[in-house]
């Protein structure tokens, strides 16, 4: 059990006025300065865990939405009675409470980096169904708004039309001249909530009204003239109104609250909490403080401890020199230190830091130390520091550490941390560090963790003889012969009495008096311990040295890494690029070859085209008989039926086109345009579908037909340079015959002769457009392309 006696010894209730000068309202003031150490861990990592959280907000200059804001505990207790109506003033205390809960829903709420806040039960609510109304219905002042409600919005217009009236009535009534003579003064005011003007008393009779006010002097009596009396009834009446809707409002926003009173307790118990860590993380963040780690083995680790109260004291100061960080390691082997040193050299400053900042650490609060530092979980911190001697109760200094000490000894275990300022002082030194070594004994038998600071040698020298006891001592500048407020471990200090007094100016005479008296022992033990000193020095030395070499090494060895990691990257940049050169080229081959090739395919086919043209015409100049002319151009009309020579078969006229000379003929389902010179007469059918033909003039044989040409290509089972071999013709023929619509079939198979095909046809200059066969055309089997 650590006691409020204890913490008050430590100061620790000063820090905590120091964390809650940042707080937003007395209930987290006084939550605050009620912290206590606590032994159960999973607390105290929960709010280490808080409160980091916020530090890291605090960082990314994020603050928690907390205005300040009154304790409506006693509010909320005193509206549970039903019917309870709280003031307009106690209302108003509600809207900061409800505004910062709604700020922090929605400030917390989405967020995922604060996992231990959103573990606070409850989690604050928005009461936006009571926030809303209470900030419509009162100001800053606790004044009830016209927007509070409609009804009162009217009748509070309609008192301000009508004291308007009144007032206009009443400056009529002052300037009438008959009215006006028997007045004290001209203006208007109201006494005891109705309109008066001032008349002099000794015509008061003279003007029909009422009085109801006297002037102090007696000369001026304050009348209500009966005209507006009405009038200001009425005023009344809406006042009363008033009144009775403001009620209205108050009970209705009371009945509210009531409704939700257990809800908006339990929430401000959050509000309250949420303050109480931001202070923390606010006074953490300021002085640099670090979460330590906790062990329940009793170890005992600080490194670069600061006084958090000294910290706070340099704040403000320029000039002021740097807290002396505290470095010291106990709970393995050693779990008793003793700490000699001069007088005023911060032997009980070490004592109280460690003390302050085990206390600190216990009740979930970061410490002035780094995060390496490790607290013990303890259920006991037992102190005597400080001079507790009393008139009253007849204790000298000795009794009073004594009769401390007994209370320790009866309530230390393995799970206590004692602090012992001064050990064996106060009475016949020899005898004093008996009973100080006795402590010390039974102190290290219960397992306890012990720190002691004292001046006696014999105390050190038994100290320095025990198992598992270490010294430790606060170094002295021996040039200068001030103190350097650094605590040594495994080295016992001295007291440097004498360089002490001397600064602080005691006579010389004096110090050289006491300086023989204390004869040859006080020299060599002296001595002794500077041997020590010199020896820990040099290897002070030593290990610096070894440690900067190490640190050489070290990064050496990172710009090694560096480097290797920088030729990494060049090598992968390097591939890369020239991967990417590669792709490139290769991409530029490939679109250049395809331009060639389309250029190829489109010289080919002009060329083949004209062989087409020439071809034709020398068929039909062989087919053409020596002895039939053509028919006359003037009787061809449409309709007509000639024998179209190329065809070899008739054919009917459907528009002639003289300037050209040509025509436009359809066979069946083809339509196409000759000369006029490649028609004869009609010359009709043979019984098997062929032609006559003149048997005057031999058959001649046709290698290109012209006649309607198929619809459909079938290139299964061909290789694919051999069917777009083929594809290539079949399209240029159906683009002569005048087709619209093609059908390839190449199957599925492996897909290569579909891709081939497919490419082909997108690549092609005569075709506009292709698709996969529906299901009556073969699907994927076959593709459907339409022409130009």
């Amino acid at each position: 059990m650590i006691t409020h006696t204890t913490l008050c010894r430590l100061e620790f209730n000063k820090v905590l006025q120091l964390v809650s000068a940042s707080a937003r309202s007395e209930a987290s003031i006084s939550s605050l300065m009620a912290m206590q150490p606590s032994s159960n861990p999973e607390e105290i990592h929960i709010n280490w865990q808080r409160i980091e959280e916020i530090r890291s907000l605090l960082r990314q200059r994020i603050s928690l939405r907390i205005s300040r804001f009154c304790d409506i505990r006693p509010l909320l207790e005193s509206v549970r009675p039903v019917g309870a109506i709280l003031s307009p003033f106690e209302l108003l205390e509600f809207i900061p409470v409800l505004s910062s809960l709604a700020e922090l829903f929605k400030q917390l709420g989405p967020r995922d980096d604060v996992p231990a806040l959103k573990l606070l039960s409850p989690f604050p609510l928005a009461f936006s169904d009571i926030l809303e109304p209470l900030s419509a219905t009162l100001d800053d002042e606790g004044t009830i708004l016209d927007s509070a409600s409609r009804e009162l919005a009217e009748i509070r217009k309609a008192k301000r039309v009508l004291a308007a009236r009144v007032r206009k009535k009443l400056e009529e009534f002052v300037r009438k001249h008959e009215t006006a003579i028997f007045l004290q003064d001209d203006f208007i005011t109201i006494r005891s909530g109705r309109w008066v003007i001032p008349v002099r008393m000794d015509s008061k009779g003279m003007v029909p009204g009422v009085v109801h006010d006297v002037s102090s002097s007696g000369e001026t009596a304050f009348m209500e003239p009966l005209e507006i009396i009405p009038f200001v009834n009425e005023l009344e009446n809406l006042s009363a109104e008033e009144k009775a809707e403001e009620i209205r409002i108050l009970r209705q926003l009371s009945a509210w609250i009531r409704e939700d009173a257990d809800r908006i307790g339990a929430c401000f118990s959050t509000l309250v909490e949420l303050d109480r860590l931001d202070c923390i993380a606010g006074f953490a963040e300021k002085f640099n403080m670090a979460v330590p780690e906790l062990n329940q083995n009793g170890q005992l680790r600080l490194l670069s401890a600061r006084h958090p109260l000294l910290l706070s004291m340099r704040v403000d100061k320029k000039d002021a020199a740097p807290v002396q960080p505290l470095d010291l390691e106990m709970g393995k082997e050693n779990r008793v230190l003793a700490i000699s040193g001069p007088n005023a050299g911060g032997k009980t400053i070490a004592l109280k830091t460690v003390g302050l900042i085990t206390a600190m650490a216990l009740s979930g609060m970061p410490v002035p130390a780094s995060p390496s530092s490790t607290i013990p979980l303890l259920d006991g911190l037992l102190v005597d520091i400080g001079d507790d001697q009393s008139i009253e109760q007849s204790l000298s200094t000795f009794s009073a550490h004594i009769a401390a000490i007994v209370c320790i000894l009866e309530q230390a275990g393995p799970r206590s941390l004692v602090l012992l300022d001064e050990l064996g002082t106060g009475t016949e030194p020899l005898q004093g560090a008996a009973i100080g070594c006795g402590i010390l004994h039974e102190l290290q038998s219960r397992g306890a963790v012990v720190l002691a600071t004292t001046h006696l040698t014999e105390i050190v020298g038994f100290v320095q003889r025990t198992e598992g006891m270490q010294n430790a001592g606060m170094e002295f500048d021996s040039s200068t012969w001030t103190p350097l407020y650094r605590l040594v471990m495994g080295e016992p200090g001295q007291s440097h009495a004498l360089e002490t007094a001397r600064r602080y100016g005691l006579p010389e005479s004096v110090l050289q008096f006491a300086r023989e008296l204390l004869g040859d022992t006080g020299t060599a033990f002296a001595g002794i311990i500077d041997e020590l000193r010199q020896k820990r020095n040099a290897l002070t030395e030593e290990l610096n040295g070894q440690q900067a070499e190490r640190q050489r090494l070290e990064a050496m060895a990172a710009a090694l890494l560096q480097q290797e990691a920088g030729l990494t990257l060049l090598r992968q940049e390097t591939i890369e690029k020239g991967r990417q050169e590669a792709r490139d080229t290769v991409t530029a081959a490939r679109r250049e070859l395809n331009q060639l090739l389309d250029q190829f395919r489109q010289d080919r086919r002009k060329e083949t085209a004209g062989r087409l043209r020439e071809r034709a015409e020398e068929l039909e100049a062989a087919f053409a008989p020596s002895d039939q002319q053509p028919p006359d151009a003037k009787a061809l009309k449409p309709g007509s039926v000639v024998h179209v020579r190329s065809l070899g078969r008739d054919a009917s006229i459907v528009s002639v086109d003289l300037t050209r000379q040509k025509a436009r003929v359809r066979a069946g389902s083809l339509e196409l345009e000759v000369p006029l010179h490649g028609l004869a007469p009609k010359q009709g059918q043979t019984s098997g579908g062929k032609t006559q033909r003149d048997k005057s003039r031999p058959a001649v044989s046709c290698p290109l037909s012209l006649a309607p040409c198929a619809s459909e290509l079938n290139l299964i089972g061909t290789r694919v340079e051999d069917a777009l071999t083929s594809l290539e013709g079949f399209i240029d023929q159906a683009v002569l015959a005048g087709q619209r619509e093609i059908r390839i079939v190449h199957g599925i198979g492996t897909g290569a002769l579909l891709r081939a095909v497919r490419e082909f046809l997108g690549r092609h200059p005569q075709v506009t457009s292709f698709r996969p066969g529906e299901p009556h055309e073969g699907r994927d089997g076959a593709t459907i392309a339409e022409l130009a």
